[in-house]
C-alpha cells in the first residue's frame, strides 16, 4: 500500500497524538464502535478476542463514531469510562472519527479503499433492517453501521472486512484472525 496505515495521524482517546506504527508487525482488528447501539454488547466479545490473542501480537483498536443516528454522543472521557465500567475494555481506544460523514477520516478512507465490501454474517439481517428503515449508507462501499470490522495483517495490508452483525465470536472472523496470526 502506498498510503501506509501506519503513517496516518490519529488521536488516542486521551487526546494524545498517535499513529498505528506502534502496532506494526501485529495483527489488528479495527472497529468503529458506539456506546448507544444495539450492537454495543460486542464490546465484551472484542475484549475477549483481545485477551485471548494479545500474547500472539494481536490487538483490537476501537474507533468511536457518531455517524450512525448519533449513537456515540459522549465525550472521549465519557466513552472511555463507559467502556471500562460496562465491558472491562482494555484494548486501545481512539478519539471519535468520521467513517462515512465528511470529512471521512483518512484511516477509514484507506481501509475502505483496500476492502470496498464487507463479508456478511451468515443469516445476518442487519442490512435488511437498515434498508427497511431508510438507514443504509449512500454508497455500497461505505461502512454499513457501528461495529464493522477491518482485519489488518502484520504488514499493514487489509486482509478482511466483516459486517457489523458478524459477532466477535463468529467462526468466520475467528478463523480469519487465526490465519493472519499464523502467517
Amino acid at each position: 500500500m502506498s498510503n501506509s496505515l501506519y503513517d496516518i495521524p490519529l488521536n488516542k482517546i486521551d487526546g494524545s497524538e498517535a499513529t498505528l506504527a506502534e502496532y506494526q508487525g501485529q495483527v489488528a482488528l479495527i472497529v468503529n464502535v458506539a456506546s448507544k447501539c444495539g450492537l454495543t454488547p460486542q464490546y465484551e466479545g472484542l475484549e475477549k478476542l483481545y485477551e485471548k490473542y494479545k500474547d500472539q501480537n494481536f490487538v483490537v483498536l476501537g474507533f468511536p463514531c457518531n455517524d450512525f443516528t448519533g449513537q456515540e454522543p459522549g465525550t472521549e472521557a465519557e466513552i472511555q469510562e463507559f467502556c471500562i465500567a460496562n465491558f472491562g475494555v482494555e484494548f486501545p481506544m481512539y478519539s471519535k472519527v468520521n467513517v462515512n460523514s465528511e470529512p471521512r477520516h483518512p484511516l477509514y478512507a484507506t481501509l475502505i479503499d483496500a476492502k470496498p465490501e464487507a463479508e456478511a454474517a451468515e443469516g445476518g439481517k442487519l442490512k435488511d433492517a437498515l434498508a427497511k428503515n431508510g438507514l443504509l449508507p449512500k454508497l455500497d462501499t461505505d461502512v454499513t453501521w457501528n461495529f464493522e470490522k477491518f482485519l489488518v495483517g502484520r504488514d499493514g495490508s487489509v486482509l478482511g472486512r466483516f459486517a457489523p452483525d458478524m459477532t466477535p465470536e463468529d467462526g468466520v472472523l475467528v478463523s480469519a484472525i487465526e490465519s493472519a496470526l499464523a502467517a
